[in-house]
């Protein structure tokens, strides 16, 4: 990127700073910006401390007033440097508004100012690109230019281990040239995907762990933050911006332990906030960031020692304070969300900072309409299932029920596109599914979910129709009905009770394996084997 300097001497005017430590200046972009393009400011300064990511010894914070005159205040963050001699810190800053910005840096050390300069303006030129995504309802997300956006999701959670532990598939996990980000997210978004859920953990990204990470990317090091992993980590992110996927990051606890002090006590709380910190400051600029999770499947954290599980008062009160302090650190309102396996941890469903809701279902997938409904009409805000599978077991070999695992893949993908919930359930299991050629089935469901949008134009309304032999779901978007038939049986059946709505002027056959409408005809009886399904579009 071309850049300027920025002198920092005539901007300082503060004369109680100390030499020892001093804003030097900053480079900036050269020239006009886009709107809702990263840009990046370079900042040179002398400071003291003994671990440059806690806040409680030094921050950075890029000033930033708005062409409405409004003020954000950008976290930044530390690259290279030692205390006392001249270091590197960074900024990342995606404009969501054309017009004429300007800009200081505040350079504290235990929460007192110690330098402030390095000032100036940039200007940023209107563009077509959408923004950052927020809650527009149940059913839907809107990005900063008022487009509604539906995800398309899958759990990739991580790339291929070194030494996998699946007694199963062991091999086919360890296939480090498939099962990796470039290789994985390219074929997702191909097939129609536009969602993933990623872990920031011990073997994926781990951007706080110093060895030992049973992943061949990563190197060790000596440093607070692991270089190897905050570069892959950003790679993935560029790459996710390429292909239009927005991004569940589960940023977990890093290398904290997840015991009742984690949860209750002041000091463990300030140490996590200075890991959210180093995470907004490096990865909040993205479009790519669909929503900041917490935790993956906090109850089973809460119930790790059965005999003396950790309080719900705690893990709720823990998720209210770090959702408001998240809130309030990132200038771009990135959604906020955490998730259950299956034991709701009382209270955590109405923190009023917690954007969406979600938990995972395994062995149950026919349940999936049913806990939609239930949590979003007790809680009043959209629900997710950031999980679900046929069997969660991975000690079983599920080969011995393949087919099992294919149809109901396909299932809980057709239920997310029914009922109002924004992200279609995520599937487990990527690698198993990647290896069985199920990728297709994505795009079957992203062409649908286009049409219902374009339809509806936000507008989506359930709709009972009673089916006595198979599973019905409709859905009514604008002037055409969606209906989605299943067959949850091992048998093959006949249904006629389509034939009997009156009010169908034509029905369309979406052929899911060809990805096509077929010619529009009158259903009459219509067969379905065993676990099959039928999709049919009706214009009203």
């Amino acid at each position: 990127m071309n850049k300027t300097i920025v002198s920092v001497f005539a901007a300082l005017a503060v004369a109680f700073v100390p030499a020892s430590a001093q804003i030097m200046s900053c480079s900036a972009p050269q020239g006009a910006v886009e709107q809702y393009a990263r840009a990046d400011f370079e900042i040179s300064l002398k400071g003291n401390w003994e671990n440059p990511y806690r806040q409680q010894e030094v921050t950075l914070d890029m000033v930033i007033t708005a062409p409405d005159g409004s003020t954000l205040v950008l976290p930044c963050f530390h690259k290279t440097g030692k205390s006392g001699e001249l270091s590197t810190w960074e900024a990342r800053f995606t404009p969501r508004v054309a017009g004429t910005y300007s800009y200081t840096f505040l350079y504290k050390e235990k929460g007192a100012l110690e330098s402030a300069g390095a000032g100036g303006v940039i200007k940023v030129t209107a563009s077509d690109r959408q923004g950052m995504l927020s809650v527009n309802d149940n059913w839907t997300l809107r990005y900063d230019n008022g487009d509604l956006f539906r995800g398309i999701g899958e759990n990739i959670c991580w790339e291929s281990r070194e030494n996998d532990d699946s007694k199963f598939f062991k091999a086919l996990h360890e296939k480090h040239e498939k099962y990796n980000y470039d290789y994985m997210l390219p074929l997702f978004a191909q097939n129609g995907g536009n969602f993933i859920r990623v872990w920031v953990n011990g073997w994926n990204f781990p951007i706080d762990k110093k060895d030992h990470f049973n992943n061949l990317r990563y190197t060790p090091t000596t440093e607070p933050i692991n270089e190897s992993a905050v570069q892959r980590l950003d790679h993935m992110m560029e790459l996710c911006e390429q292909l239009g996927i927005k991004v569940m990051l589960c940023m977990g606890a890093g290398e904290a332990r997840t015991n009742r002090d984690f949860f209750a006590t002041d000091a463990a709380k300030a140490e996590h906030q200075n890991r959210l910190r180093y995470i907004v400051a490096r990865w909040g600029y993205s479009e790519a960031i669909g929503m900041w999770e917490f935790f993956n499947e906090v109850d089973n954290i809460q119930f790790s020692d059965r005999k003396n599980p950790i309080p719900h008062e705690d893990i709720t009160r823990w998720h209210a304070e770090m959702s408001k302090y998240l809130k309030a650190l990132d200038p771009y309102k990135h959604i906020v969300t955490t998730s259950i396996s299956h034991r709701d941890v009382k209270g955590m469903n109405d923190v009023p900072d917690m954007d969406i809701n979600q938990k995972h279902i395994y062995k149950a997938t026919n349940s999936i309409p049913g806990t939609i409904q239930k949590y979003e009409a007790a809680h009043g805000k959209p629900y997710i299932i950031g999980e679900f599978s046929y069997e969660w077991d991975w000690s079983q070999n599920f080969n011995d029920f393949a087919d099992g695992m294919d149809w109901d893949f396909r299932r809980g993908l057709w239920y997310g596109l029914f009922y109002s919930t924004p992200v279609t359930p995520m599937s487990w299991w990527w690698e198993y599914f990647e290896d069985r050629d199920m990728m297709k089935y994505f795009k079957p469901v992203r062409e649908i979910s286009d049409m219902m949008l374009a339809e509806g134009k936000g507008s989506f309304e359930n709709v009972a129709i009673p089916v006595a032999n198979a599973e019905c779901h409709a859905v009514k978007c604008g002037q055409k009905l969606f209906v989605y038939l299943f067959n949850d049986s091992d048998k093959a059946v006949t249904v006629t009770e389509l034939a009997d709505q009156k009010d169908w002027a034509q029905v369309a056959e979406y052929d899911i394996e060809k990805v096509a409408l077929c010619k529009p005809a009158k259903v009459k009886k219509l067969k379905l084997k065993a676990h099959q399904e039928k999709l049919f579009i009706v214009n009203l």
